[in-house]
């Protein structure tokens, strides 16, 4: 009997021994798992780093000790196992958690190396044209100048397929179009991103485009991105412009689309002021960008249409426009506001009396009420986008913006998220992409860690007034705002004070001078041809406009820069007015809110990237 007990303790004991080995081994390679990890991420100082590394290799050893040596009865063994497998799952957990953040790292600091262009044959719903073949022998519209370099690379396809056809060149997309309608062509050749401009055309006729349309070929064509980082020597000691723009386009970074968020981010890090400039998307500027990418330089055009020619045509533009240079440029994705939020579980934001909005002009079937909303991702970025339903406009709709950012960032702080850190970074990942390298942003969150200062958040955007210009992407009129060039001289200043290390309250209380600024819409009668009947603001004296697409002009809205000659804003001209609206001060970067982009054409035929 006595050997019988003798022999099950013995295979007790092995049975425990050989589970000891096999919680060791797992116990030590899930925490080379996250010493490994935690040393690639590398956003802690040396000492904290090494720190932790020697804290997890002490503890292995200890619980290893006890696993092999100190548990002899066993209620000892079944507790140090217990607490055995309570550190491999955390070592588990923890390395996967710092192996997000590496990989969030790692994909928003990899620039697209090439962008992609679609480019499609398109004809009117009602024709007998179906497919590539059909346009043997047809009339196809052009643009004799407006993207031009797209426009006949999708010609010499067709050409290689050996279909022929006779071109008909049209000066503007106005032109184009009119003549598609009026059938004098058989169909046109337009790059998918230019059919946003069509919208920008004040002619109901063309309202249903989309719907009136089929495409009938397509192809994409690669393009070498152009990089003009101008990276500063010391992240840590240098001050630096962040271009960060927001583009219409639901495809990813990888597509050419119209640039409709854009803000400039200036950051000291020795004085830790960061600066936002907002600048109005239908700014009327003088287009610059580098010459092998063949956008319209010298001819004034809405800044949103710079886009069309990549992200470094928009930076070109803003630093002429500033008279400053811009170190690094971040691309945000259109739906990251939707993704984000919804990682988190949703944001409460905080609305105001009297600005209570029943149904969302963007989105109707999403309204806020006064007091505390809770917001799902579709509800906050269509809160974020409004401008209609409030008579402050683009104004109020900035500080909503903020609003958004500041529940954003106060949820992604607290606690709770640990519970959705893995969703979080995977939606941070897709969110935006930057030419700042990952060794700077790794040395400027060491450097937070370290200190832990505060930031002071200073906002301003540029100002002007609405107007009816040629504009030389459209080759034609459209709606466009005319920059209040004081608030131009104001954003330059302030941006310089940061530059020079001013105090937040310097800054936030200079003013420029209008005569300081180069006024770029001096050319604007000589640039637009002379044949051109003025065409109507729609958003200032047509009432009964109805705005296809609502990022651009506000029907309701009357702007007081076009209405009374003699009228001062006080938000940004007067430093002694108080704002009857609370404001939403010292936040962090507006959500960006691109146009709501048309329904997208049906599936068509098309060709590979070329």
């Amino acid at each position: 009997m006595r050997q019988v007990r003798r022999n099950t303790s013995q295979a007790k004991s092995t049975g425990f021994r050989v589970f000891a080995i096999i919680l060791s081994i797992l116990l030590v390679a899930l925490s080379l798992f996250a010493i490994y990890e935690l040393l690639t991420l590398n956003i802690f100082v040396s000492q904290i780093t090494y720190s932790i590394c020697a804290i997890l290799v002490v503890l292995d050893i200890l619980l290893i000790s006890m696993l092999f040596f100190l548990t002899k009865r066993q209620a000892g063994k079944i507790w140090i196992s217990i607490l055995t497998v309570a550190v491999i799952a955390c070592m588990g957990v923890g390395g996967f958690y710092v192996s997000k953040a590496t990989g969030l790292l790692e994909t928003v600091t990899k620039m697209d190396e090439t962008s992609q262009t679609l480019v499609e044959a398109i004809a009117l719903k009602d024709s007998p044209l179906t497919d590539e073949k059909s346009l043997e022998g047809k009339k196809v519209g052009i643009l004799k100048s407006v993207a031009r370099n797209d426009t006949d690379q999708l010609i010499g396809v067709l050409t290689s397929n050996n279909i022929s056809f006779t071109s008909e060149e049209y000066d503007g997309i106005l032109d184009l179009v009119t003549a598609f309608y009026d059938k004098k062509v058989d169909a046109i050749i337009l790059p998918a991103a230019y059919r946003g401009q069509i919208a920008d055309l004040d002619d109901e006729r063309f309202k249903n485009f989309y719907d009136d349309t089929k495409v009938i070929f397509s192809a994409t064509f690669a393009k070498k991105n152009v990089n003009t980082t101008n990276a500063v020597n010391d992240i840590l000691t240098t001050p630096f412009n962040v271009l960060i723009s927001g583009t219409d386009s639901r495809n990813g970074f990888g597509e050419i689309a119209r640039s409709d968020v854009n803000m400039i981010a200036t950051v000291n890090p020795k004085t830790h002021v960061v600066l936002l400039t907002s600048i109005p998307r239908d700014y009327y500027v003088e287009t610059a960008c580098p010459a092998e990418l063949g956008c319209a330089a010298g001819q004034l055009d809405k800044l949103t249409h710079t886009g069309l020619h990549g992200t470094e045509t928009t930076k070109a533009t803003l630093e002429k426009l500033l008279g400053i240079n811009i170190n690094y440029t971040m691309k945000v994705n259109f739906s990251s506001v939707i993704n984000l939020v919804d990682a988190l579980g949703g944001i409460d934001v905080t609305v105001a009396p009297g600005y209570a909005v029943p149904a969302f002009y963007t989105d109707e079937r999403y309204g806020v009420t006064e007091g505390v909303n809770h917001l799902n991702g579709e509800q906050a970025l269509a809160f974020s986008r409004e401008r209609y339903a409030y008579q402050e406009g683009d104004r109020q709709r900035v500080k909503n913006q903020q609003q958004v950012l500041m529940a954003v960032a106060k949820k992604a702080l607290s606690p709770s998220i640990i519970t959705s850190y893995p969703s979080l970074m995977d939606a941070l990942s897709g969110a935006f992409q930057t030419d700042m390298s990952e060794t700077e942003i790794k040395a400027l969150i060491q450097a937070q860690i370290s200190d832990g200062k505060d930031w002071d958040f200073l906002t301003y955007s540029l100002d002007g007034s609405g107007s009816t210009e040629y504009c030389a992407e459209l080759g034609n009129k459209a709606y466009v705002m005319i920059p209040n060039y004081e608030t131009v001289a104001t954003a330059k200043d302030r941006i310089e004070g940061v530059i020079e290390g001013k105090s937040a309250e310097e800054i936030d209380s200079t003013y420029g001078d209008a005569s300081s600024v180069e006024n770029q819409t001096e050319n604007a009668g000589q640039q637009q041809p002379q044949e051109e009947t003025p065409a109507e603001d729609p958003g200032t004296t047509d009432p009964g406009y109805t705005d296809p697409d609502p990022g651009y002009t506000d029907p309701g809205y009357d702007d007081p820069g076009t209405t009374d000659p003699g009228y001062t804003d006080p938000g940004y001209t007067d430093p002694g007015y108080t704002d009857p609206v609370p404001p939403v001060s010292n936040d962090p970067v507006p959500v960006p809110t691109p146009d709501p982009e048309p329904v997208p054409a049906p599936d068509t035929p098309g060709v590979p990237v070329v």
